[in-house]
């Protein structure tokens, strides 16, 4: 068992409060009944430091009430025997129930951190490639959008970090002239690629960029529901063949990983949820 200061603290808490109810009974006034403030010293000490410190805390009190037990054995009020026994029932149940809801919190807190610095790993990990990753959650709405994207469609950290919807995504790339086509063909491409990510179809498609960039996009399902679109950059193998077969199969090279990458970013969305 490691002793801190939480664990001490409570000990002496209760310890304070027994003396100064011995010394409010010889010096003030009497207490009838101090087993209220007893309980709740006990509690408190359970809390602060554990079960460790809430039985040290229950021993001090306890201690007390039967040292007052036999020095004053006929007191009208005073304590007597059943009461000093549901005083210690009463104080070792509430360290028995508080100590294990503290050590369940402490360890929920654990596995939340460990979580976190998992997450902050993984999303260190998506925005240093140099494929574009934004991940959406059931309702579209992006949780996640890496390095790669923000560059590509001159999205800014503020509007990455404000979660937008996966339309204003792709109205936003509209906005900017990001596209390399035709006006009268963005409003049906957009439709098409909201429909395409709505259903989950994994489909890829080819989007060339006004800066001459060609990505290849494509929608993997989550575990959680959400969706997991990759803009792959594949300007350097349409320059370098124009036979599809085997561009794809550079591209499967590529992203040899995919499926790791569909189950880490799952639970990172997950977790964001």
């Amino acid at each position: 068992m490691r002793l801190d200061w939480r664990t001490v603290s409570g000990a002496l808490a209760a310890a304070a409060l027994t003396t100064a109810i011995v010394a409010s009974e010889r010096h003030v006034v009497v207490m009838t009944d101090p087993a209220s403030l007893h309980v709740g010293a006990v509690a408190l000490s359970a809390m602060l430091g554990g079960m460790f410190a809430g039985v040290a805390s229950a021993a001090i009190v306890i201690a007390f009430a039967v040292s007052s037990l036999l020095a004053n054995p006929v007191i009208a009020g005073g304590p007597d025997l059943a009461r000093v026994m549901l005083l210690g029932i009463a104080t070792l149940a509430i360290v028995l129930i508080i100590g294990l809801l503290r050590r369940r919190f402490v360890a929920d807190i654990a596995r939340e951190r460990e979580r976190s610095a998992a997450l902050q790993r993984l999303s260190g990990a998506l925005d240093s490639m140099d494929i574009g990753v934004v991940l959406l959650d059931a309702d579209t709405r992006a949780q996640f959008i890496n390095r790669a994207f923000r560059d590509m469609f001159r999205l800014s950290d503020e509007q990455a970090a404000s979660k937008p919807p996966f339309v204003a995504l792709m109205y936003h790339g509209r906005d900017t002239r990001a596209y390399a086509m035709p006006e009268d063909e963005v409003g049906t491409y957009i439709s098409t690629r909201i429909a395409q990510v709505r259903s989950g179809d994994p489909t890829p498609v080819d989007l060339r960029l006004s800066d001459g960039q060609v990505l290849r996009f494509r929608c993997t399902v989550l575990p959680e529901g959400g969706r997991m679109l990759t803009y792959i950059p594949i300007t350097d193998l349409i320059r370098r063949t124009d036979n599809p077969a085997e561009r794809d199969r550079l591209i499967a090279r590529r992203t040899g990983h995919g499926d790791w990458l569909g189950r880490q970013a799952g639970g990172l969305l997950g977790a964001a949820e």
